[in-house]
Order: structure tokens, then C-alpha cells, then sequence
């Protein structure tokens, strides 16, 4: 098996993968916010004008704008920033570790973020159609 030859087949096809997967893992933070779906009991109360409430928003629009690969580039690298300053903000005042102050995940959506604003959206998006 030449796995240099299927990297090549497959790298783009997994690109838009990850993409579409960490926009749909994304969306749920936002639909849990702000539509209630699934319902969360620490969003139960939020304010929607709040720091979480505004990031509320913008994981709807930008996990909806991911899942699609629409304006891939500029909405992942503004959610990479979103993450950062989740991190910076919410969980590293907590302690140094992210396993112990719950840091991973934002962490980890703000590099696929970054590297997706790098990468672009792969062939499975809207903006591979647009190209066309």
C-alpha cells in the first residue's frame, strides 16, 4: 500500500472532513446557547448581550459558515481568535494546566481553527464551488 499516493487522494477530502466535523461540534455550543438545543443548565440564565452570550452568536453563525465551507479562511481564523481569548479569559485565571483548569478544548478548537484558516476549506465547500 503507497500511502504517499492516498495521503494525496485523501488530504484534501479530510481537510473538509475536519472542517465540517469541528463546525458541527462547534454550532452546538451555540444552539445550546442561544436555541436551547440540547439544553444545557449553565446556559439556562445567559444573558445574551454577555461575553458568552456574544461568543454564543458567533459559534451559531461561524459553525453554520464551517459546516457549509463558506468564507472558510476568514470565519476560522476568527474563531481561532474567539478560542484564544475563551482560553485567556475563562479557564487559564483558573490555573496553568489545561487538564486541570478545563482549558483543552478551547485550546484545541483555536489550532484546527488556525489551521483551517491556513488550509482552507478542502474540496466539499462552498467556496471550492465558487472557485469553479
Amino acid at each position: 500500500m503507497n500511502f504517499d499516493a492516498l495521503s494525496v487522494t485523501w488530504s484534501p477530502r479530510l481537510l473538509s472532513i475536519l472542517r465540517i466535523m469541528s463546525g458541527l461540534l462547534f454550532l452546538q455550543h451555540g444552539t445550546a446557547k442561544h436555541l436551547k438545543i440540547p439544553t444545557v443548565q449553565m446556559f439556562a440564565k445567559l444573558d445574551p448581550m454577555s461575553l458568552p452570550g456574544i461568543a454564543g452568536y458567533l459559534e451559531l453563525v461561524g459553525g453554520v459558515l464551517l459546516v457549509l465551507g463558506l468564507f472558510t479562511r476568514t470565519t476560522a481564523f476568527i474563531l481561532s481568535g474567539l478560542m484564544a481569548v475563551a482560553y485567556f479569559v475563562a479557564h487559564a485565571p483558573r490555573g496553568f494546566y489545561p487538564i486541570l483548569n478545563q482549558g483543552e478544548l478551547a485550546i484545541l478548537y483555536c489550532f484546527v481553527f488556525l489551521y483551517i484558516a491556513a488550509a482552507g476549506s478542502g474540496p466539499w465547500s462552498l467556496d471550492a464551488m465558487r472557485r469553479k
